[in-house]
């Protein structure tokens, strides 16, 4: 049995769920996301609360999907209520951002020219008020915001010698001591 697919998701006061044969919609006061089932799974409405089912839970494939649609749903119902945040924190000499538009991040991260990202649909960037190299991702659907903040952070991550580049913010770098600490 999976111990994460057979508890029901609570909707929230707000928060409206509607099942449409496979496909879920699931709407809120930040907008709407929907969801295709896997297949030999099924959702049920009781009581203000989505419980998610499957055909057969002896297969180990089927557990698996069990589990996963039902923390899929579960992510949709915190992402129309809440919403989802990542930063990201650019440290380095010279290494910069510009936000040109709320989808439209420009990086000076020592390349030989700018980086220019454009945000998925959903996804809004912004900068820190307060620190000038913190950068802000925000958006409902969770694996959006998880997607373009691991694309940023890929473009230059952080090197283990001076800790140089992009990490997400509290993320520790494990540093190393560099060529002069094995001289004697």
């Amino acid at each position: 049995m999976s111990r994460i697919g057979k508890l029901p998701v609570a909707l929230p006061k707000g928060v409206e769920c509607s099942i449409d044969g496979s496909t879920v919609v699931i709407k809120g006061p930040k907008g709407s996301l929907s969801y295709t089932l896997p297949t030999h799974t099924s959702v049920v409405l009781e009581d203000g609360s989505v419980i998610v089912s499957i055909e057969n839970p002896e297969e180990a494939q089927q557990r698996a999907y069990w589990g996963l649609a039902r923390a899929m749903l579960r992510n949709m119902v915190e992402g129309v209520t809440d919403g989802y945040k990542k930063s990201l924190e650019v440290t380095g000499v010279g290494y910069k951002f510009d936000v040109a538009s709320p989808t439209k991040l420009v990086l000076s991260i020592g390349f030989s020219h700018k980086v220019e990202m454009n945000a998925p649909e959903g996804v809004k960037i912004a900068p820190d008020e307060k620190e000038k190299n913190i950068i802000h991702i925000s958006g409902i659907d969770r694996q959006q915001v998880g997607y373009f903040a691991a694309l940023v952070r890929g473009k230059k991550p952080p090197e283990p010698y001076k800790g140089k580049g992009i990490h997400y913010l509290g993320e520790h770098i494990r540093r190393k001591a560099g060529k002069t600490a094995g001289k004697k």
